[in-house]
């Protein structure tokens, strides 16, 4: 059997009570073992629990209990409700924060206000999760704690996350630029602010060192030098 009934203990508490079942038939329709069963029985478990009629609430006919008080090994078909109840959905409401973070939620609200002003106070009421009043103080600067209150990024805090901080300024950028008239400015995307740092200029090459004048031999410089500086021989005229 897929479905159990509704308050299986109580319903369990009413079958021992109203019914010749056999404790394996309860404890397969209840979903219960069957030495729990035997204690309801005995009267060591579920004790002040009061029994749950399942005819009543339409979870058992009076035949499904007749055919299994005939046959201890019939097991009990629990009743399909022909009627589908929807399921309702539910709404999401402002965030839930931790007792030991509320106080740090001034701080974030004061940081949000002062970065992202452009937020609307409902999309901060679902970030921190908390109250317009407080906002308002907060803005007003008539908070109870405004001396103390710092700007504190809400992401460090582990008031929210960097992707719903994120998604709730794209859309507030979205809606100014749409009462603007002006392109929203959204965050710069991942293949800009991870590209690779911009390489230094190269050097200029240097000139190549002119060539190595000649090396001379400094014997033959001296005898030349001495050789320009001789005496002059018989008949030459004497430089003046």
């Amino acid at each position: 059997m897929s479905d159990a009934p509704l308050m299986p203990k109580a319903t369990a508490v009413w079958l021992i009570e109203n019914t010749g079942l056999t404790f394996d038939q309860i404890a397969d329709f209840c979903r219960l073992h069957p030495l729990e069963v035997k204690g309801i029985a005995d009267g060591d478990v579920a004790q002040g629990i009061k029994g749950l009629d399942p005819v009543a609430s339409g979870q058992l006919t009076r035949d499904e209990i007749e055919k299994g008080e005939a046959d201890g090994k019939y097991r009990l078909k629990i009743s399909q409700s022909s009627t589908g109840i929807p399921v309702a959905k539910s709404r999401r409401g402002p965030r839930y924060t931790p007792v030991s973070r509320r106080q740090d939620r001034p701080d974030a609200i004061f940081w949000l206000l002062r970065y992202h002003p452009e937020l609307s106070d409902a999309q901060i009421i679902k970030l921190v999760g908390t109250t317009k009043p407080t906002i308002q103080s907060i803005r007003d600067r008539t908070h109870w704690n405004s001396q103390q209150i710092k700007t504190v990024d809400p992401v460090t805090l582990g008031l929210c996350s960097q992707l719903d901080l994120d998604l709730a300024v794209q859309k507030a950028a979205s809606r100014m630029s749409r009462a603007t008239g002006e392109a929203p400015k959204t965050l710069l995307p991942a293949s800009q602010t991870t590209t690779a740092a911009p390489q230094p200029p190269a050097e200029p090459a240097r000139p190549e060192p002119a060539a190595t004048e000649p090396e001379y031999d400094p014997d033959q410089v001296l005898a030349r030098l001495q050789a320009l500086r001789r005496e002059p021989e018989e008949g030459e005229d004497k430089p003046d």
